[in-house]
């Protein structure tokens, strides 16, 4: 689904193309055999196809319109739960651990940023991103935020974190939060 919809509707343009060539091509060959076929069978065919014609105009009314989309309600929602992703966590580490649902890891990485930032191998900036994003990560997989977590969280937390901690309650589950967060991980990786 990485096209967006893109190649599904150069899918459907295409085919739309084709069937429309497809009836001018029948009502063409209807026109061609008239001697052949008797009135009747050449009106019910001539009738059947021009019936055909109204419902493809119908539908591409309907396309015109706004009414048919190739990206529904939830693929809105996914676009928006992965641009809240990608704007709030700057750590592949932290989007990959989260993605595989691997709190205890997360808390292991936690603990390996606050010993860095403590011996001076980290900058204070970075281990206080690092640790909100692992925070973040935890609080939605399900993992208890001691008051000092949360309370750090809350006090250093990002403009596009508070927003994705929105948008990912909001609009998705945690199973499909996830799955999004693993696609970015996806798409990073290559």
């Amino acid at each position: 689904m990485s096209s967006r919809g893109q190649q599904e509707t150069g899918k459907l343009r295409q085919n739309m193309e084709d069937q429309l060539d497809r009836l001018m091509q029948q009502l063409s060959d209807l026109e061609e055999c008239k001697e052949d076929l008797d009135d009747d069978e050449y009106e019910e065919t001539k009738n059947e196809t021009l019936e055909q014609l109204k419902e493809f105009k119908t539908s591409l009314d309907k396309m015109l319109e706004g009414n048919l989309s190739l990206v529904d309600q939830l693929g809105g929602m996914q676009l928006a739960i992965q641009a809240a992703i990608s704007s709030a966590f700057k750590t592949p580490e932290v989007i990959r651990l989260f993605a595989k649902k691997q709190p205890g890891q997360l808390r292991q990485r936690l603990a390996d940023i606050n010993r860095d930032a403590k011996i001076g191998k980290m900058p204070k900036e970075q281990a206080t991103q690092q640790t909100v994003e692992i925070l973040t990560a935890l609080k939605k997989l399900g993992d208890k935020l001691t008051p000092e977590e949360e309370a750090f969280m809350q006090a250093n937390s990002s403009s596009s974190l508070k927003e994705f901690e929105q948008v990912s309650g909001d609009l998705a589950s945690g199973d499909k939060l996830l799955a999004v967060a693993g696609s970015q991980v996806e798409e990073a990786s290559k």
